[in-house]
């Protein structure tokens, strides 16, 4: 049976791939903590729901909208941004089918099948399936636990650079390592795209998750470049992943036009969402976003408390996103996670974290990191890390001489 070359060289999902591990560990019995993935636990708020029962009983009919998204979705969005000193209007505002879609027509719109991405390694992981689907190359700047995954030198950045370089990608506050960046490493960025006429691809899921005093910055809040591209997405700041509603913003004309042929062979994203999407983004007061970064914070410390338990663990303290990369004294972290599920546990549970070389583009990188998502009730993650060091512990008994 014959497949595309495009198919074949696509890597399976880094944090989905070893789901059959975990459901075979739940046929036996076992209770898994599920660190692995970026699911919120807390409730979608009610504007969510309200504002779908509000346009649908006034509707009975479930259209298509306008391929760029119901304008009263865009100028809320608008609106919302503005507030960040984002200078978006609705006009240069694309509704997409989740921020991985976004993804995809930034990706496209800029580059063709052999050009050159550059991207900050760790990075979101299906960077790099989208570039395979579109025959893109992905080309990694290191980032290192010692740093706290900091921005790489300029330098760096240069020696990557060919004439078949197109953008760069990256996200702030980072999936997966949980770093902010500052305004001075936003600035490196910036400053070699103008100098190589790049396109800056800024994937701003993250930006209401920064902890002890850190602020986003926002690719926008720099020059007039008409080469910005912002991704997001309200999967993470209003927990409404299923939603699939995300954002793909630009204030080049030029580009936008050409994204919108995306968007409109694709028809539009899911009118019922749009219409929750604008309960959320006109509903949702600034006391659920303190809450909920409270919340997070407090489950980050706590995190950061109990791997700080497990001796040779290094790491440093995020100040972004609800995610800590981690390099673990073990030899390799899919074959330690593949154990936890099936050969251990404490009291018949266990925990499941992703691996981390699925983020990495550099052969050979992340062997021995995890990426932990701190996305549930302080108890459970105080209990799951505590099984972790104990499994980190008992693993390299038998494995790591």
């Amino acid at each position: 049976m014959n497949f595309s070359k495009r198919v074949l060289n696509m890597q399976e999902s880094p944090i989905r791939k070893l789901i059959p591990y975990s459901d075979e560990a739940k046929q036996k019995g076992k209770k898994v903590y599920h660190l692995n993935i970026g699911q919120p636990d807390l409730k979608t708020p009610e504007a969510f729901f309200d504002a779908i029962k509000d346009k649908t009983e006034k509707n009975d009919i479930v259209s298509y909208s306008h391929s760029a998204g119901l304008m009263e979705l865009r100028e809320a969005f608008s609106d919302y941004y503005k507030k960040w000193n984002i200078p978006l209007e609705k006009e240069e505002i694309i509704i997409t089918t989740g921020g991985s879609e976004a993804i995809i027509f930034a990706l496209g719109s800029v580059a063709d099948p052999g050009d050159e991405i550059i991207v900050i390694e760790p990075f979101y992981a299906n960077y790099r399936g989208f570039s395979e689907m579109l025959n893109l190359k992905l080309v990694p700047v290191r980032a290192t636990p010692e740093t706290g995954y900091a921005v790489p030198n300029k330098e760096m950045f240069e020696n990557v650079i060919t004439k078949n370089t197109k953008a760069i990608i990256f996200s702030n506050p980072s999936n997966p390592t949980g770093a902010v960046y500052t305004k001075e490493e936003i600035s490196i960025i910036n400053e070699i795209a103008k100098e190589h006429d790049l396109y800056i691809i800024s994937d701003e899921v993250y930006k209401e998750f920064t902890f002890d005093g850190k602020k986003h910055i926002s690719i926008m809040n720099f020059d007039d470049y008409d080469k910005y591209i912002i991704v997001d997405s309200i999967s993470k700041r209003y927990s409404a992943c299923g939603a699939r509603i995300g954002v793909f913003a630009t204030k080049n004309k030029k580009l936008y036009s050409q994204a919108m042929k995306f968007a409109q062979s694709r028809l539009c994203s899911p009118l019922i969402a749009q219409y929750g999407t604008i309960g959320l983004l006109k509903n949702v007061n600034d006391k659920y976003m303190e809450d909920m970064i409270n919340e997070y914070t407090q489950r980050r410390d706590i995190v950061y408390e109990e791997l700080s338990k497990i001796e040779g663990a290094v790491f440093k303290k995020p100040h972004g996103s609800f995610y800590v990369s981690v390099e673990l004294p073990i030899d390799d972290s899919e074959k330690f996670i593949k154990w936890m599920l099936k050969d251990f546990d404490i009291d018949g549970e266990t925990v499941m974290v992703a691996p981390l070389d699925g983020f990495y583009n550099t052969e050979g990188a992340g062997k021995k990191e995890i990426r932990i998502a701190y996305v549930l009730e302080k108890e459970k993650l105080k209990k799951a890390c505590y099984i972790l060091k104990e499994g980190v512990n008992e693993y390299n008994k038998i494995y790591v001489k």
